[in-house]
């Protein structure tokens, strides 16, 4: 582990003791995004952004504190891109189109569901996407994030970088709980990426140190990430 992972082991554990020991979230949080109190406050936050009543499609995590977050985009008649979990599939991403659910959204929305109903697609089959909406642990007023350590969230938003689906006018932000606000400093990667806004229950906070990776950066995956990702053996079989 190197002193950027320990430190950011570190904070972490520092949140997710906060968040529980604050009452923010269940117990059961610790080691993962959390399932944070107040969730559906953020969906309400984010459906008074004007990025977001503009917007048209919609990349989210598979999280269940990101679950408000996709009924309202669906609700919204927004096209949804939802991450496929861990990645696992050469298509790693589900489509969850409005106007043909065959569920109801807040059953489509969810893991369960959207493996029922969504179609799968790899980058070269999505449109570009205006909003997305990432799960973290932490996140700091400069935008900088961590999420719970696996980087799949870096992985996701680098390749649809590559494919040209996150530009310069994609909005990034990262639904959270108040206590997983921080103000440390958050060590960042040349793979991390930071996010344009932080919402959660009570407020929107604009964040203005952007930053994104070029797209995917081989040198920080390991030969058994690679492994273990369909779309990522693919490339590397390619490469």
């Amino acid at each position: 582990m190197t002193d950027i992972d320990q430190a950011k082991q570190e904070l972490r554990e520092k949140v997710w003791r906060r968040l529980i020991d604050g009452g923010g979230a269940p117990a059961d949080s610790y080691g993962k995004i959390p399932g944070f109190y107040g969730a559906e406050g953020t969906a309400e936050q984010l459906a008074r952004q004007d990025f977001w009543q503009q917007a048209t499609t919609v990349k989210a995590n598979p999280d269940w504190a990101q679950l408000p977050v996709r009924v309202r985009t669906l609700k919204d008649g927004k096209l949804l891109y939802m991450a496929v979990p861990r990645m696992a599939s050469l298509e790693p991403f589900y489509l969850l189109d409005p106007k043909n659910l065959g569920l109801p959204p807040e059953e489509a929305a969810e893991k369960k569901g959207a493996a029922q109903v969504a179609r799968r697609l790899a980058p070269e089959s999505m449109e570009p996407i205006d909003v997305v909406v990432c799960g973290s642990v932490a996140v700091n007023r400069s935008g900088a994030r961590i999420g719970k350590g696996a980087g799949y969230s870096d992985l996701e938003v680098a390749l649809l970088i590559e494919a040209g689906l996150v530009t310069e006018s994609t909005v990034i932000v990262a639904p959270v709980h108040a206590l997983q606000v921080v103000e440390e400093d958050i060590p960042e990667t040349e793979h991390d990426f930071s996010v344009d806004y932080i919402v959660t229950p009570d407020e929107v906070i604009p964040c203005t140190n952007r930053r994104r990776p070029r797209g995917l950066v081989w040198d920080d995956l390991t030969p058994e990430k690679i492994a273990a990702i369909p779309v990522l053996a693919a490339r590397a079989g390619r490469g």
